[in-house]
């Protein structure tokens, strides 16, 4: 998620936070379904067992329209927006 060294400042991001607690879910899976309902396909990877049964918990929860709008919004300065 974000590569080395990024993954906690996106995963901490205050718009990413807020979400995931709306939904009871973690900002890794807000993360993870953003990218699911546009489209893209998701290869998490951890060597972490609980971390890989929470990247595959994905499906109990939906994002509206407006958060993926905050999302995408949200500006990290990458020259990609597929995280």
């Amino acid at each position: 998620m974000g590569g080395r060294g990024h993954t906690s400042e996106l995963l901490g991001d205050e718009t990413i936070k807020s979400i995931a607690e709306a939904h009871g879910v973690t900002s890794a899976q807000v993360i993870l379904r953003w990218d699911l309902q546009r489209g893209i396909v998701v290869i998490p990877g951890s060597g972490n067992p609980d971390h890989i049964k929470e990247n595959l918990d994905l499906f109990g929860f939906e994002l509206t329209e407006d958060e993926m709008e905050q999302i995408s919004v949200l500006d990290r300065g990458e020259k990609h927006d597929w995280y």
